[in-house]
């Protein structure tokens, strides 16, 4: 008996071989959330609604800086702000809904690839998910990216499991319901999507297959309501207490950032290939039989095709993103889980010497990755030295050649037909490289945080001193300093907030100034270039701090 072959190996010893490994991951998974400084925009944005929500009480209006902020529903915001209740505010705490919801999605994917397709699938498939770039990435990101995937991933695998069969049973109900549940939860994650993006893959299945036998099975009666109660009451509140948000939150932030350019994040309709080429890596290259392979495995006769609709999930979300006009390389991520089920699922009917060659490319891409990464320093900016890139790419380096090495662990147990050592092999590289990047990138937080600058700022700054922030918004700030900060001549994404409360802002920077000159004590943040304009024009200050970045002044 192999050492390695879990479906061989007497139930104890398996058992043993799988908590191991889950106890491993566990660790990979989540020792470095506390490790890194929150990074601007997103997570010093999402850390701070938060921060403000559990700090103010109002569980039901958003807001950001003290302003009213709509664009996102507000599962996550809970989520965190409660997580901060119960563990305190710290960079981990804020990550923890992301890191949580990464986690479980793997184990997810284990779980219902196992059941659909058989044990060694699941196995495969879980390996595949927790250790592709794009995925182990995100899952170590304050966004919410990765808590809407995993809504969408649990309505996905609970309509697949609810296929199984040809009776309706109690289980089949039971699925449902918990699919109608992740659609509801999907919908308070952000918004339509998750109920628009499940919706769009059964219509492109039942067009496909002609076939609208499954549609029965979908309880939409019990299903709606459950959503509802999920969905509805946070609707109607916030509505109640803000009559401007259904417009903006229905309208503006989904028919018009899917329509217009109104968000300034246009992108060519090619965008997401190469996020899907490089984000699926190490598991790129099994990619094209995998998808292939998915078309035509199902069996002729089974009345529903679970690997055709996983396909066509997938396709119908890619397709979606890549239509709209607002695009970032992380709304391509529900597909992930999808696609991790397809490629465990071929990884069974894989011979070795095949995915031996499969995984020599990676390892090539690995000891390219080792050369170049010295290459990064030439990315540096006004904003970013390059002797920051020189650090962080030593940290490429780190990342690139374990990948190289477990790629050639990973190709001898392959030729030696040794599939499932092989797999975990890859797997442990692949999750080593992000999780040794992402570290890494602590490096370059003094141009992409302001954690540095708060211990400068504590001491000094009491309740009652002013703070302003001049032309610009620094996302992490408020997060780092447990205060807002009133906003000089600066509107971009608060805009619509603003609109509603226009107090909370000083429009013109001849107010400022005035302001400036009666505050007894005031601090203000802001570029250099706007600290080389106000010194100038003569207005007092005295230097607290600066970076490449930032500039903290105080009145004298």
């Amino acid at each position: 008996m192999r050492p390695d072959d879990l479906t061989l190996a007497s139930g104890f010893t398996r058992t043993r071989v799988l908590a191991a490994l889950l106890l491993a991951f566990c660790v990979i998974w989540f020792c470095n959330l506390d490790y890194r400084s929150l990074v601007r925009p997103d997570e010093g944005r999402y850390a701070e609604i938060a921060r403000e929500m559990g700090a103010s009480g109002d569980w039901t209006t958003p807001r950001l800086n003290g302003i009213k902020y709509f664009e996102k529903p507000p599962l996550q915001y809970w989520a965190t702000a409660t997580a901060y209740k119960a563990f305190g505010e710290h960079e981990w705490t804020a990550r923890l809904w992301t890191a949580l919801t990464g986690f479980a999605g793997v184990l997810m994917v284990g779980f219902a690839g196992a059941r659909l397709f058989g044990r060694r699938a699941g196995f495969y498939s879980a390996a595949v998910l927790a250790s592709n770039i794009l995925y182990a990435a995100i899952g170590h990101i304050n966004t919410l990216d990765m808590g809407v995937t995993f809504c969408l991933t649990l309505g996905l695998l609970s309509f697949l499991m609810a296929q199984r069969g040809d009776e309706r049973t109690r289980e089949t109900r039971l699925w449902m319901w918990l699919a109608w549940t992740a659609m509801g939860f999907g919908f308070l994650s952000k918004g339509l999507i998750g109920l628009a993006l499940p919706a769009a893959a059964m219509v492109a299945y039942a067009l496909v297959h002609r076939n609208i036998a499954f549609l029965k099975r979908l309880e939409p009666v019990a299903g709606i309501a459950i959503m509802l109660a999920i969905a509805l009451p946070w609707i109607v509140a916030v509505s109640i207490a803000n009559p401007e948000f259904p417009h903006f939150f229905f309208i503006h932030e989904h028919f018009e950032r899917f329509l217009t350019q109104a968000h300034h994040r246009t992108a060519p309709w090619w965008f997401f290939i190469p996020i899907l080429i490089v984000g699926l890596l190490p598991w790129t290259p099994m990619l094209g039989q995998t998808l292939i392979a998915a078309w035509k495995g199902d069996p002729t006769g089974q009345a529903f095709k679970p690997r055709r609709f996983l396909l066509l999930y997938a396709a119908v979300i890619f397709l979606f993103f890549s239509t709209s006009q607002s695009k970032l390389p992380s709304y391509i991520l529900p597909i992930f889980p999808a696609l991790a089920l397809l490629v465990g699922e071929w990884l069974t009917r894989v011979r070795g010497r095949m995915l031996t060659w499969l995984i020599l490319a990676i390892a090539v891409l690995a000891l390219a990755g080792a050369i170049a990464s010295p290459w990064v320093a030439n990315y540096e900016s006004d904003k970013v030295p390059a002797a920051l890139y020189a650090i962080f790419g030593r940290w490429i380096l780190s990342g690139t050649l374990t990948l190289l090495a477990a790629s050639c662990i990973a190709m001898f147990f392959a030729w030696r037909e040794r599939i499932e050592a092989a797999v975990v092999t890859l797997a442990v590289g692949g999750l080593l490289l992000i999780q040794v990047i992402m570290t890494g990138h602590e490096t370059l937080s003094p141009s992409f945080s302001t954690s540095h600058l708060a211990g400068t700022l504590a001491p000094l700054l009491d309740a009652d001193t002013p703070f302003y922030s001049v032309r610009t918004y620094e996302q992490t700030l408020p997060f780092y300093i447990k205060r807002t900060v009133t906003l000089v001549d600066y509107r971009d994404e608060l805009d619509f907030g603003l609109k509603q409360e226009p107090e909370l802002e000083i429009p013109t920077m001849e107010e400022f100034e005035a302001r400036w000159r009666n505050d007894r004590k005031a601090m203000a943040i802001m570029g250099p270039d706007v600290y080389r304009e106000l010194t100038g024009r003569g207005l007092p200050m005295r230097l607290l701090a600066e970076d490449a970045r930032r500039v903290i002044v105080s009145r004298p």
